[in-house]
């Protein structure tokens, strides 16, 4: 009880480690006024002074004591103090187990496992008091062992296995049905190896509306709305970098070996922005006198976790008559849509023939549409938070590995199958810097390309539908999770995503239909997931 009850009321100012120069390779400071409290000349010289003499393990230094016991070779010690009694079977075979952290008991060896030494010493004393552990508690303690995270490590491994499996089953299956598709002879690759077109922002046109045209009877000069497709306009003159054509051939190839790809005449592209499919549609060569343009764009913004932050769809319906005799129309259509959309028609237009009959026509009976000019008719616009409205949803699943970087799975999936989905291309960024090493693409669908001047992984699929409407694929690249996001998609379709249809044309004066052509087309101006 005597010993008991005085070592618990012996406070231990520090440990220090020395070697065999002299030198402090750590020490351990229990209380706050160590430095101030603790010694520094006994312990320099304590193995200079009595390192030839086994039997003394303690001095006296003042109103502190000094113990000494030797790491290698450990003999046991005899000391009247009852303090050092207890310290030898607490304290000291702590110390027997640096060999356990420290293999060659050298100083650097020391120096570089200080952490797991200090934190076994910080286990036996706290604040200068003993704790009643033993040493399988503080291996245990000094491990950092947790049950509980074995398990969910196993969990995490096995559930990622098995997605694995799934996508390479999925895979098989899809490369299947594909090839099956091209023995029957099924619908061809849409694109080559060339770039796709670009499409700036804005890219609803503002037609000119019907207010902003007089209404005369007389026609107009002809002005195609399209530039004819078998006509390519060469480059002006004045955009020529030397006028020789081998200079121009240099510096093609110069953009090859950086791996750009280069085509003859392209559209042109907003510098820095991802290249859209939608150009790649070309207008209709033959058009009828009367011609309905409906063209769609979609903007929005997914989170990677699930969930729809925002969704906005704008439409734009425009008119363009080419002949005098068809000036005077009503264009009827059916309004299928469930989802909420907001349609608004021209001032210029009657609003209640629109409301009562679903058609469209002047409030001046007496005047007529102008002659070859796109005029806005119609509009209308949805937006919603309902996930359930995503056409194509994007999940993208990056894990890290244990070679600095991460291991990512992304899959696509089309929940509106009325869409076709031309030309799709996701891009994915990547981690940019010199030295960064390409990505590694394991598994896949369609086609893919590493474009090196947007550091951005580019999945490009030629068409999802309801026959293809899903896909995944795999890949290791360097970077962190946050460093694949936000992933941006591109498409195109000739179908547009609300349900307003165009049923027929008819003349005001006699209620005969009219030939028409139709032309739909539905892209993103925005889509990511963040």
């Amino acid at each position: 009880m005597y010993l008991e009850k005085l070592f618990n009321h012996t406070v231990f100012l520090a440990l220090p480690v020395c070697s065999g120069k002299n030198k402090r390779l750590l020490i351990e400071g229990i209380t706050r006024d160590t430095r101030s409290l603790f010694p520094e000349r006994p312990c320099i010289s304590f193995h200079v002074i009595y390192g030839h003499k086994l039997n003394v393990s303690h001095i006296l230094e003042g109103s502190c004591d000094i113990f000494h016991e030797p790491i290698y070779p450990r003999f046991t010690k005899e000391t009247c103090l009852p303090e050092w009694c207890y310290l030898q079977q607490q304290y000291v075979p702590s110390l027997g187990k640096i060999p356990e952290y420290c293999r060659n008991m050298d100083e650097k060896d020391i120096i570089d496992n200080s952490f797991n030494l200090i934190f076994a010493f910080d286990e036996i004393v706290a604040l200068g008091y003993r704790e009643s552990v033993n040493l399988a508690q503080i291996r245990t303690f000094v491990e950092m062992d947790s049950h509980e995270e074995r398990v969910y490590q196993a969990v995490r491994q096995t559930q990622e296995r098995e997605a694995k499996q799934k996508m390479r089953e999925k895979a098989k299956e899809l490369q299947k049905q594909r090839m099956e598709a091209v023995k029957r002879g099924g619908k061809p690759s849409y694109f080559g190896s060339g770039g796709s077109g670009g499409f700036g922002s804005g890219s609803v046109p503002s037609a000119p509306s019907v207010g902003d045209i007089a209404f005369a009877p007389e026609p107009g000069l002809p002005k195609s709305p399209y530039k004819s497709p078998t006509k390519p306009s060469g480059p002006s003159r004045a955009l020529k970098l030397g006028g020789k054509g081998k200079d121009v051939d240099s510096f093609v190839d110069q953009l090859k070996s950086e791996g750009e790809t280069v085509v003859n005449n392209p559209p042109p592209v907003k510098s820095g922005s991802i290249p859209s499919p939608v150009a790649k549609i070309t207008p209709p060569q033959h058009t009828e006198p009367v011609h309905l343009r409906i063209e769609e764009k979609i903007t929005l913004t997914a989170s990677r976790e699930g969930g729809l932050q925002n969704m906005e769809v704008q439409g734009l319906m425009t008119l363009r008559i080419s002949e005098q005799t068809f000036g005077f129309i009503r264009v009827m259509l059916e309004n299928r849509d469930k989802r909420g959309i907001q349609v608004q028609t021209h001032p210029n237009v009657d609003k209640e023939l629109f409301k009562r009959k679903g058609e469209i026509g002047l409030k001046n009976s007496s005047k007529s549409f102008p002659l070859n000019t796109d005029v806005g008719v119609l509009k209308w616009r949805l937006q919603t938070q309902d996930e359930s409205l995503i056409p194509l949803s994007i999940n993208c699943w990056p894990s890290e590995n244990n070679r600095g970087g991460c291991d990512v799975n992304i899959e696509y999936d089309l929940q509106d199958e009325s869409l076709e989905l031309n030309d799709v291309t996701i891009t994915i960024p990547l981690r940019a810097g010199p030295g960064v090493p390409p990505p590694v693409v394991a598994e896949f669908d369609g086609e893919y390309f590493h474009n090196t001047k947007l550091s951005a992984l580019q999945w490009k699929l030629p068409l999802i539908d309801a026959s293809n409407k899903s896909g995944a694929m795999e890949f290791a690249a360097s970077g962190a999770p946050d460093d694949f996001f936000p992933v941006n998609v591109s498409f195109v379709t000739q179908k547009a995503y609300s349900d307003i249809t165009i049923v027929d044309v008819k003349q005001v004066q006699d209620g005969s239909s009219v030939k028409h052509s139709l032309e739909e087309i539905f892209f993103p101006e925005k889509y990511e997931i963040v």
